[in-house]
């Protein structure tokens, strides 16, 4: 099973200090949570991607092309790429590109975001963003498995011979999870697809994941990629710890209250108890975490936002230092002994797949 970190990147106000980082210093930042986050051993860094403030990842693949050439086994990845206000065809070449600067270690999360003004500053309509995802993913699909392409839809010019260009890694397209926290038909492309679903499980109470998760697996079934239990699910949670949960919850509090998605709304313990975010000591993180499986089965990557709302950078590799000395590793070990033999532990990324066609 693969245990990362992912970020939305936000420049937010320390609301213990009063200090603002500077858009350069939450890049830089970002690029050190990132190696930080190999040094500890966990397996996946992803960015998202946004286009208005207070948000600075707009570029994810420059980001991680800089992560990529600092790091040696981290898995680099998106936990939003646009599907809908990009076009497929820049989409299928950057991230082709990227994969070929990673050595294969890149996979991606098409997402629809949640800003909607970002539709018409790209020249779409947020109304049709649901046809948008289902028509862009089928046409990158295509970009990345033909090596000549034609193609005709509704939202964008046609392509007539057309190659994108690099050609993937080895012949093997970038592995492509699709996220969604409250759309079935999203679920019901990845299913299509043989993709993986990622449920951005953050905002939302267990019920409503397990009912998007359940659906996946069905579909995913129904068109013959396997069994619902060998589907490849993703989730997302948010986590801050210290030795005493006590201490947790006193420091985290303040950053929680006046976070730029959630504060000023549901306290600290409402939104604990009815969504994953876990603020307490490694074990209350540790339970937490293994309490997933029991809603949406065996999966297969667990990603934590960690570095949101002003959190400072010390703060953030702290917590990277105990998500791999305390956390993790017993995650490792207690999910491994639950999974049922023929339920895959990870996605089918880029050196399983090519090895598998080499055999």
């Amino acid at each position: 099973m693969q245990f990362g970190i992912f970020t939305v990147g936000d420049v937010t106000t320390d609301p213990t200090t009063g200090r603002t980082p500077t858009e350069h210093e939450r890049i830089k930042n970002t690029v050190a949570i990132a190696l930080k986050a190999e040094e500890a051993g966990l397996d996946v860094f992803a960015t998202g991607e946004h286009h208005n403030p207070p948000f600075v990842p707009s570029s994810p693949t420059t980001l991680l092309g800089h992560i990529a050439a600092r790091t040696e086994n981290l898995i680099l990845s998106t936990s939003t790429t646009l599907i809908t206000t990009n076009d497929p065809v820049k989409i299928a070449e950057d991230y082709a590109t990227l994969q070929h600067l990673a050595d294969g270690r890149v996979d991606l999360m098409m997402g629809r975001g949640n800003t909607g003004p970002v539709y018409p500053w790209f020249g779409q309509d947020i109304r049709q963003g649901i046809p948008l995802a289902i028509e862009n993913y089928a046409l990158l699909h295509k970009l990345w498995r033909q090596d000549v392409v034609d193609w005709e839809g509704k939202f964008r010019t046609a392509l007539q011979g057309f190659t994108a260009t690099p050609r993937p890694l080895d012949g093997v397209p970038p592995f492509v999870w699709h996220g969604s926290i409250r759309s079935p038909e999203i679920a019901e492309q990845a299913a299509y697809y043989g993709d993986g679903f990622f449920a951005n499980h953050i905002f939302w109470p267990k019920q409503h994941t397990e009912k998007m998760v359940r659906l996946y697996r069905q579909r995913y079934a129904h068109y013959g990629h396997g069994t619902p239990e060998q589907a490849i699910v993703g989730l997302g949670g948010q986590v801050f710890m210290r030795k005493n949960s006590q201490d947790a919850v006193r420091e985290f509090r303040p950053y929680f209250d006046n976070a730029p998605v959630y504060g000023h709304g549901p306290s600290l313990e409402e939104f604990s108890r009815e969504t994953p975010l876990t603020v307490g000591s490694p074990q209350e993180v540790i339970e937490r975490t293994l309490s997933f499986r029991d809603y949406v089965g065996d999966y297969q990557r667990q990603l934590f936002l960690i570095d949101h709302a002003g959190l400072p950078l010390k703060t953030v590799l702290e917590q990277l230092d105990i998500l791999g000395e305390e956390v993790v590793p017993v995650l490792r070990k207690e999910f491994a002994a639950l999974r049922p033999a023929g339920v895959p532990a990870t996605a089918p990324l880029h050196p399983a797949v090519l090895a598998a066609q080499e055999v």
